[in-house]
């Protein structure tokens, strides 16, 4: 296999050397050289960060400060922002173990640096993909990414103009220029995936509601077409936004619509549309949170929404809308715009100081056509780091096409300071922490994962904000993560595995050394995937993995892993076990002596929960052992709701963590 031990490939050459200090991906050569070096690259190490707070900043401002990051950084970490208004960036400043300046002024810092970018390079307002083209130009160029103003408020000459260059609706020629005309020039050990574009919700926007749904419908029971006046709006001169939500947002299953028809003054119909279809186009305000549905509908789950724009005839006096609609939903109405749309500034100063191309490709059509040759144009395990676009049905289909191709998905897109965590140095232990004992009894043994730790971000983000709960370390609780941390957030990683409690247990996220779906994998490429996982698990000491196995491609939904999956595995990783996403629970299965189960996802919050525990166990005697791997949803519950659950809990249930229950279940199995 071609090494991959440079950073940059043919046609590149004269932008990677300098002296940069890049600790570069690399593959052992027939000698042994490189055999330890990162899948993720770092740039140095931070001893004295210029820190400011950026979360109140537009997008356009953001974007050109987390450009000037990555170049800055990329010889030596140097600046570090904050992006959330909660602060979560700045709890993690300490870890880094750097001398500290803070400035009460972040664009001030753009002439402190000034001296370290050759300047700007301009991405069209028009064309949302530009940003992604300028972010790559300026890792190739040492340049920021901003607008003309923003040129010269800063005082920065223009290295690159992309004004007028692209169409604004044709993004798959905007990408095929860039991979003909910029990739020969990019690194080719990783891709970027970040959405060109962001929504941001306006401030003081008072919404008016008009229907609620109270109960947990999740069958659709309640589905008809409603009709609501809109009459009231129509003196803002805005026209009016329709808005759907989860009425209940603690388990999914929110507002999902079938069609939608606007008439006006009783015979008038001004708009009518089905979800997905070119009619809904136009008047499609914020579809960003939203998906579609297999039956030509749009829903939104959890904390998302859609909103739809409709702009009455002059001199309208009433308006009416139906919509077909059914399960939890919320819809609201306002005449004031609900959001605006700017850059997307997030994981940028990464992409930038590695000189890697950035895309946000669907990938369905054609676009996923191109998707598709740029992954033929890497090797495998190439990292995918980022996201994709098209929410649930554009994770599926993304991971599927990059697993096809033997590269793995690293959702980063949410990353920050990427540039001075993977430089941090700290110890990240590997060894496993003690296993508790226990005994085996005629018991329903249950494990409680939570997930999303494949997600770098939200180990960065929200699982912070779970981990610093007093309640955490009440229950015994797996935690997915990433093992790929060690290499862009080894303090991260460090800092989980201190301060876990007895009761804490770390395991990998999906499905190892990145998200990914090994069933998919190439027969000739999926020893390499397990091999770095191997290494990984290894060096983090973690030897249980959380794992996905849709083939959501071929229409197959969930399937076990296999014989030659299960073998690759454990071959090349010290793995005792696997959790396998599965939701129903009843899959137990011990392939090329791998065990394998599946996990149970019962909906709601605790006391649901707890009862959908009760019915899954009906059928079971109490003459033999039973066990559970139950799934816990990241984003919804907290330490607290564990303990709630835990507290409801009583006879026969034991709560063990991870590596206790599959010794347990191997125990089980030979009788002892």
């Amino acid at each position: 296999m071609v090494s991959r031990r440079t950073l940059l490939q043919a046609g590149g050459a004269a932008l990677a050397g300098g002296g940069l200090g890049i600790c570069l991906p690399g593959r052992a050569d027939a000698t042994g050289a490189g055999a330890a070096a990162p899948l993720l690259p770092s740039f140095g190490r931070p001893t004295r960060l210029d820190v400011a707070d950026v979360s109140s900043l537009g997008g356009n401002d953001q974007l050109l400060l987390t450009t000037l990051q990555g170049v800055v950084n990329r010889s030596r970490p140097r600046l570090y922002f904050n992006f959330d208004a909660g602060g979560v960036d700045f709890r993690w400043l300490p870890g880094t173990g750097a001398s500290v300046t803070r400035h009460d002024e972040a664009l001030d810092l753009v002439a402190r640096y000034r001296g370290e970018i050759r300047g700007a390079i301009l991405h069209d307002p028009d064309v949302p993909d530009s940003v992604n083209v300028a972010t790559t130009l300026a890792g190739l160029e040492s340049a920021v990414v901003a607008t003309a103003e923003q040129a010269r408020e800063h005082r920065l000459r223009t290295v690159g103009d992309l004004r007028g260059r692209f169409e604004a609706d044709d993004a798959l020629a905007t990408y095929r220029w860039q991979l003909d005309h910029l990739f020969p020039r990019c690194t080719h050990t990783l891709l970027a995936g970040l959405p060109p574009t962001r929504t941001v919700r306006a401030d003081d926007v008072r919404w008016r509601e008009l229907a609620r749904e109270t109960e947990r419908v999740r069958d659709a029971s309640n589905r008809r077409v409603r009709t609501f006046d809109l009459s009231p709006e129509l003196s803002g001169g805005e026209g009016v936004y329709l808005r759907f939500q989860d009425s209940l947002g603690d388990d999914g299953w929110g507002a999902s619509v079938g069609s939608v028809k606007v008439t006006a003054d009783g015979d008038q119909v001004t708009a009518s549309f089905a979800p997905g279809s070119a009619a809904e186009a136009p008047y499609l305000f914020d579809g960003s949170d939203s998906s579609l549905g297999e039956n030509a509908n749009r829903f939104c789950d959890g904390g998302g929404s859609f909103v739809y724009h409709f702009t009455p005839p002059a001199g309208t006096q009433r308006l009416m809308v139906e919509v077909d609609l059914w399960n939890q939903f919320l819809v609201s109405a306002t005449t004031t715009a609900p959001t605006r749309v700017e850059p997307f500034p997030y994981f940028r100063d990464y992409a930038v100081a590695s000189r890697a191309m950035v895309l946000w490709l669907p990938p369905s059509g054609e676009t996923g056509a191109l998707l598709d040759e740029v992954f033929s144009r890497v090797e495998p395990t190439t990292p995918y780091a980022g996201w994709f676009s098209d929410d649930v049905a554009g994770e599926w289909g993304g991971v599927d096409r990059a697993s096809r191709h033997g590269i793995e998905v690293v959702p980063a897109d949410y990353y920050m300071n990427g540039t001075v965590h993977a430089g941090v140095s700290a110890k990240v232990s590997d060894k496993a922490p003690p296993r508790p004992e226990a005994a085996l009894r005629n018991r329903v043994y249950l494990t409680l994962t939570v997930g999303e730790g494949d997600n770098i971000q939200y180990c960065q983000r929200r699982m912070r904000d779970l981990w610093d709960a007093p309640e955490r370390g009440r229950v015994p609780v797996n935690w997915t993560v990433s093992p790929l941390l060690a290499d862009i957030g080894p303090a991260l990683l460090a800092h989980y595995r201190s301060t876990a409690t007895e009761n804490d247990l770390l395991i990998a996220g999906p499905s190892g050394a990145g998200y990914t779906y090994p069933g998919s994998w190439p027969e000739n490429a999926l020893d390499a995937y397990t091999e770095l996982t191997g290494r990984y698990l290894r060096r983090t000491g973690m030897d249980l993995v959380y794992a996905y196995n849709p083939r959501a491609a071929a229409g197959d939904g969930w399937i076990p892993f296999d014989e030659r999956v299960a073998r690759s595995y454990r071959k090349n990783t010290p793995l005792r076990g696997v959790i396998q996403s599965w939701e129903t629970g009843d899959l137990r299965i011990r392939p090329a002596g791998l065990h394998v189960i599946g996990n149970f996802f019962p909906q709601g919050k605790a006391a649901e929960y707890g009862d959908g525990l009760l019915r899954h166990i009906e059928d079971w005697d109490g003459t033999a052992p039973l066990f559970i791997a139950g799934a816990v949803n990241a984003w919804s519950w907290t330490p607290s709701d564990i303990a709630e659950l835990a507290d409801l809990l009583g006879d026969p249930f034991e709560i063990v963590r991870g590596d206790t229950f599959f010794d347990l279940m191997s125990r089980a199995g030979r009788g002892s």
